[in-house]
């Protein structure tokens, strides 16, 4: 990396010189409009910039105006405010207009080092990134195909190869796996990614009215078609039809389903006018199609159009190495949507997390990180807004019984217990009883802290000196 200093400090200079000696060369200057003109030239990786040096420039305190200058000239470029600590609110302000993070004086050997570290690897992803929106992938979709498991590698890249074309997609997998979202996916990457995607939920609409929705009706065609209404297919003209659950379908919608897929002709119900749609169907379903060919309750010809291209989507609890990519994806989902601003997870929850079976798949990550997130009131997603199967506290195994014979929940339900005793004993004893001090250490409110003490038969007093 090619690091610049931006400062009149010379110690300073020379102490992060020295810091990254046998990393690289760093070079300095004691202007900001100098340093742009260089980074013009031969742009930086990475610019340490005393504060002052960043508002000398502006008359106001949005440090945009002096930090866009260095983004335009390297987007990936990294800037490190240098701030007293009386300034720390500024810094912060520096950060949210574009810095990446911020040292405050006196400046640490130890702390440069961990900075260009952590640089180091937000620019190799950054670099990855890029090499994947050059080649296919659209920028907003970055985070959803992250992975790990060889598995949805694998199945990212079955999705470029099919999105561009028209060929019709089947999602196979259990409920909950994110088979609408790869759907999207595959839409947002195809060459109608301009055009509508209509999404419909088979199971979820009543038989007699299933057909009315795909194909639309006719004035007249039954009781209460007061007037007539598009169907899902004409909605769809030129983009695509998400079709989830479509093992529900009825024998008759079935019928009318393989005719579009074979000459993508229907009529609406009630009509006899022969309408057209080219709307590609991607269509999903948890249920085992063949078996109920099998059986009859599915046509063997309606399968075999649906199943040229299959995309079977494994479950979380067989690809649990992706989940730190999820929850970092779901905890940034719900700080754009309540602004909270957590973004870390206990370590128990995350241990536990692990060995859960997760029977309800990304859906219930989803669903159980929105409630603890709602329920949260510091900076960590804390234990205790969890349920007990979900937390796994190591420590605390050797108290479970020896001779009886428990499941996972309830050895998890008395681990849990365990470390909270102990840990409010250890709190009170620090803070010598007092319940508003324990309590705004622990990030509690006191009202939950007296309930925890009563939950574990603790006295305040026992603890008072």
């Amino acid at each position: 990396m090619n690091v610049l200093v931006i400062s009149y400090a010379q110690d300073v200079i020379r102490l992060i010189s020295k810091a990254l000696s046998d990393k690289v060369v760093v070079e300095h200057t004691e202007t900001v409009s100098t340093a742009i003109q260089i980074h013009k030239q031969n742009p930086f990786d990475l610019i340490f910039t005393d504060l002052n040096h960043l508002q000398a420039e502006i008359s106001t305190d949005n440090f945009s105006e002096t930090i866009q200058p260095f983004k335009k000239s390297n987007p990936h470029v990294k800037l490190v405010v240098l701030s007293s600590k009386k300034d720390i609110r500024k810094a912060v302000l520096a950060i949210k207009n574009g810095a990446e993070d911020y040292l405050t004086h006196p400046i640490d050997e130890e702390e440069v080092r961990l900075v260009f570290t952590s640089i180091g690897n937000m620019r190799v992803k950054d670099l990855e990134l890029d090499y994947l929106r050059d080649r296919f992938w659209k920028t907003d979709w970055m985070d959803i195909i992250r992975s790990r498991n060889p598995v949805m590698r694998e199945i990212f890249q079955h999705i470029r190869s099919v999105a561009p074309t028209i060929a019709t997609v089947l999602l196979l997998g259990e409920t909950g796996t994110g088979k609408g979202l790869l759907a999207q996916l595959i839409h947002r990457h195809s060459l109608r990614n301009e055009k509508p995607f209509i999404a419909i939920h088979c199971g979820a609409i009543p038989d007699t009215l299933l057909e009315s929705e795909l194909f639309g009706h006719e004035k007249g065609a039954f009781t209460g078609a007061d007037r007539k209404k598009l169907g899902k297919f004409e909605m769809a003209r030129g983009g695509t039809i998400f079709l989830d659950e479509i093992g529900t379908i009825t024998t008759p919608a079935q019928i009318k389903l393989l005719q579009v897929l074979q000459d993508g002709t229907f009529s609406r119900v009630g009509g006899t006018e022969q309408l057209n749609t080219d709307a590609r169907i991607i269509a999903a379903t948890n249920a085992d199609l063949k078996q109920l060919t099998e059986k009859g309750l599915f046509r063997k010809d309606l399968y075999y159009r649906l199943n040229i291209f299959p995309i079977e989507i494994p479950t979380l609890r067989d690809r649990l190495e992706d989940l730190p990519y999820i929850i970092d994806m779901f905890l940034s989902n719900l700080n754009a949507k309540y602004g909270k601003g957590i973004n870390r997870l206990h370590p128990a929850v995350k241990e536990g997390f692990k060995t859960y079976d997760w029977p309800g798949n990304i859906r219930e990550l989803q669903n159980i990180l929105e409630r603890a997130y709602i329920l949260e009131n510091s900076d960590m997603l804390d234990l205790q807004n969890f349920p007990p199967d979900l937390v796994l506290i190591t420590p605390y195994i050797e108290t479970l019984p020896d001779k009886e014979e428990l499941s996972l929940t309830q050895a998890r339900q008395i681990a849990t217990q365990e470390f909270e005793r102990s840990y409010l004993k250890k709190l009170l004893k620090q803070c010598k009883g007092k319940i508003d001090l324990s309590a705004k250490k622990a990030q509690i409110t006191t009202r939950q802290l007296n309930r925890l003490m009563t939950r574990h038969g603790i006295r305040k007093n026992d603890f008072k000196v």
